[in-house]
């Protein structure tokens, strides 16, 4: 059994720290100023980053940080209002019923500590049951309307909080919509960050599309219903001159969901569970018995190019099915007929019509944070010696973004940031670059004062553990950056939050 694929942490991350970046010390005693902006009553609209989602949970600690409630509380300094929140109980995160966790609303994960059967620190469920019952509500108006798993036309949806329980727990009325609860308050000023959650479903199913249903659709959201639904939220949202920030999207693949497993993970230390001698004896059999045969038979119909023979002296690409390849099946189980026979045979060609091994450069696959706990592991149903995903057996759609699906999402997402970039032009409003910021944070990192924040998994201090929400830190950036923007188009010297006071991870006990 391949057993090295546990989330490889470091066991010393720092939970908190403080830091001597002031964010602009020198400028301490200068007034701080709304510039033309009115920020008596700010509202936030987005999806689960507005919420201060993390660690694959809402919980009242992350929504504590929340970009929009740390963007309030710097306005608050220049005539801010009172900015509320729909908080959680408590910090286990997810929902309970009846006294017991509901499995599709998990607790939170926290970086577990070490012990002598896992070899460094992996993330995990913090124990105990949310005391956020499924179905109870909060008092409104809420000022951060921030609902988790919500796509850019659920905002304007009415009775969206019948079908996302997020939003059920402080909705007006059972037909009441995002948008249209938003407006009742008369805001003065607004942010809008939505359109992630267009795509990210699909991505996070490895490209497997399912639907545009309300709740379960994982498709990707047609360019023009985005245009036509964002368009017509901005304008309501800027009726009247209302001034407010919106922000685009980054590509997903900057996210480390899809950054962190490697294409070429398969090591002979790897294949051999620590033993080299035993990983370079696998090589062998695995060359001579699978990958040997599979690629002279490939390379007679011209698709060589899909198997390499396996290495000793550096980490081998794992298995993968690529739906965009010719369907080979027929080929490949004429050719292993008369080895195998017919029946053995048509079981290979099925297995392989497809398959390929990863690859990285330009057009490289993404595998998901997800699949790591998968390779190794044995495919239902499917015998010795064809029983390891990813080495002897493909990984499947669900499990790897291939290039042609990265194409799709990409070409998605650039729409969509054509729409909010016209947007922010055609009703003077402030904009956020969150394509560049992300993009950043991958290639290199951005350094605040003492601090260097990239995308690294777990150790680079911007992400949650759950590899696609920000920590505490990079929900304190995002807020920095978004007041950044409002500074620049409002004429406002908002000088932003000192990050070194927001931790990058939770520990398991929060008060």
């Amino acid at each position: 059994m391949i057993r090295n694929f546990k989330y490889v942490l470091l066991a010393s991350l720092t939970f908190a720290a403080c830091s001597d970046d002031d964010n602009g010390s020198s400028a301490a005693d200068e007034p701080i100023t709304a510039g033309s902006a009115d920020l008596s009553k700010y509202v936030a609209l987005g999806d689960s980053f507005a919420a201060g989602y993390s660690d694959n949970a809402l919980f009242r600690k992350g929504q504590e940080n929340s970009y929009p409630n740390i963007i309030a509380s710097q306005f608050a300094l220049a005539g801010g209002g009172a900015f509320t929140q729909p908080l959680m109980v408590d910090n286990i995160g997810g929902f309970s019923m009846g006294g017991v966790q509901i499995p599709q609303f998990p607790t939170r994960l926290y970086l577990g500590l070490p012990n002598p059967n896992v070899p460094s620190p992996s993330p995990m469920n913090v124990p105990g049951v949310s005391g956020t019952v499924f179905g109870t509500t909060v008092n409104g108006p809420v000022s951060n309307l921030g609902i988790p798993g919500a796509k850019s036309f659920h905002l304007t949806v009415p009775g969206y909080g019948q079908l996302n329980p997020y939003f059920g727990r402080f909705a007006s009325s059972p037909t009441a919509s995002v948008l249209g609860d938003a407006l009742s308050q008369n805001p003065t000023f607004f942010s809008l960050w939505i359109g992630g959650n267009d795509v990210l479903g699909y991505a996070t199913n490895g490209g497997v599309p399912t639907s545009q249903d309300p709740v379960n659709g994982n498709d990707i959201t047609p360019p023009a219903t985005f245009e036509a639904v964002y368009s017509g939220m901005v304008a309501q949202l800027a009726e009247g001159g209302r001034k407010g920030v919106i922000a685009n999207l980054p590509y997903i693949n900057t996210l480390p969901f899809f950054t962190t497993v490697p294409y070429n993970p398969l090591t002979t230390s790897v294949l051999g569970a620590g033993n080299v001698a035993v990983g370079e004896a696998t090589v062998d059999a695995l060359n001579a018995q699978l990958y040997g045969p599979l690629k002279q038979a490939l390379t007679a119909f011209g698709a060589g190019d899909r198997i390499n023979l396996l290495s000793k002296t550096q980490g081998n690409p794992l298995l993968i099915k690529d739906e965009s390849l010719p369907d080979l099946s027929a080929q490949l189980t004429a050719a292993f007929t008369p080895s195998l026979g017919i029946a053995t045979a048509t079981f290979y060609g099925q297995v392989f019509g497809q398959a390929r091994h990863a690859k990285a450069g330009t057009a490289r696959d993404f595998v998901l944070l997800t699949t790591r706990a998968v390779i190794g592991s044995a495919p239902a149903g499917i015998p010795a010696p064809l029983n390891k995903f990813g080495i002897t057996y493909p990984l499947q759609d669900k499990h790897v973004l291939v290039p042609s699906e990265v194409t799709e999402i990409a070409a998605a997402t650039d729409a969509y940031n054509v729409t909010i970039a016209n947007a922010a032009e055609t009703h003077g409003l402030a904009f956020v670059d969150t394509f560049a910021i992300m993009n950043q944070l991958l290639n290199g990192g951005i350094r605040f004062g003492n601090y260097h924040l990239t995308a690294t998994f777990a150790t680079g201090g911007a992400f949650s553990l759950d590899g696609i929400h920000p920590s505490a830190r990079g929900y304190g950036l995002i807020a920095n950056k978004f007041l950044e923007a409002i500074n620049t188009t409002y004429g406002s010297n908002f000088k932003g939050v000192d990050l070194g006071t927001y931790p990058i991870q939770y520990p398991m006990n929060l008060p």
